[in-house]
């Protein structure tokens, strides 16, 4: 029997390949999606992207969405404690697995483990250990497109913000910034690929700067 899975979103191209991952596994039904979203600003957390395009990508993934509120700011007891009363509540819903789109970050995992021990929902890392070289060029050769949405000043330049990810973005990376971004020197929201239905029509808007990030306003394009 399939193993029902929820997957930890958050609106970005790792998520988006993960989950294309976990969809070609015939042992995990992905029964939706779960996302922080940032109570005061209607926003996904980290990722600055609004909750009506975080909703439009989940509508175009064909997937429940599970909106996890979150204070600002937010302490780590707080988030905890969300987090914790959900996936209880998964739990009660049958849930067997949390998946992440986590890369390399061996911190990161083992709190994620350990935020999950002994609740009954085992943690899923579908993408871990591939190297960020090869998945990069994997998501941008299937067609996976995304919009970086914010970038960290200590890494790249306001210019990065608001670029597409594609080859062109990743040549002009500089090496000591890892192609997937994932020591947090940039975040994306994907809006099309093998994952989608339909891909999601976006306008790039202005870029400003705060506490030591730049990031982009990405809003659904209306004709």
């Amino acid at each position: 029997m399939k193993k029902k899975t929820l997957l930890s979103w958050s609106c970005g191209k790792d998520s988006a390949w993960a989950l294309h991952v976990l969809r070609q596994d015939p042992n995990i039904d992905v029964a939706g999606l779960v996302c922080t979203v940032n109570q005061e600003f209607d926003r996904v957390a980290i990722h600055g992207i609004r909750k009506e395009l975080l909703e439009l990508q989940a509508q175009n993934l064909d997937l429940p969405l599970y909106q996890v509120r979150i204070p600002y700011p937010c302490s780590n007891e707080a988030y905890e404690n969300a987090m914790k009363a959900f996936i209880n509540e998964a739990a009660g819903l049958g849930v067997e697995y949390i998946a992440f789109g986590d890369l390399f970050l061996q911190n990161v995992r083992e709190y994620r483990e350990k935020l999950l021990a002994g609740t009954g929902i085992k943690p899923l890392f579908p993408i871990w250990g591939i190297s960020t070289q090869s998945l990069s060029s994997q998501m941008v050769s299937s067609g996976l497109r995304a919009i970086i949405t914010c970038v960290d000043s200590k890494y790249l330049q306001q210019e990065f913000s608001g670029r597409e990810y594609n080859q062109s973005f990743l040549d002009d990376l500089p090496k000591k910034v890892d192609l997937c971004g994932e020591n947090g020197e940039f975040h994306s929201f994907a809006i099309a690929g093998p994952m989608f239905k339909k891909s999601i029509d976006v306008e790039v808007g202005e870029t400003i700067y705060r506490q030591g990030v730049y990031f982009t306003d990405i809003h659904k394009k209306y004709s």
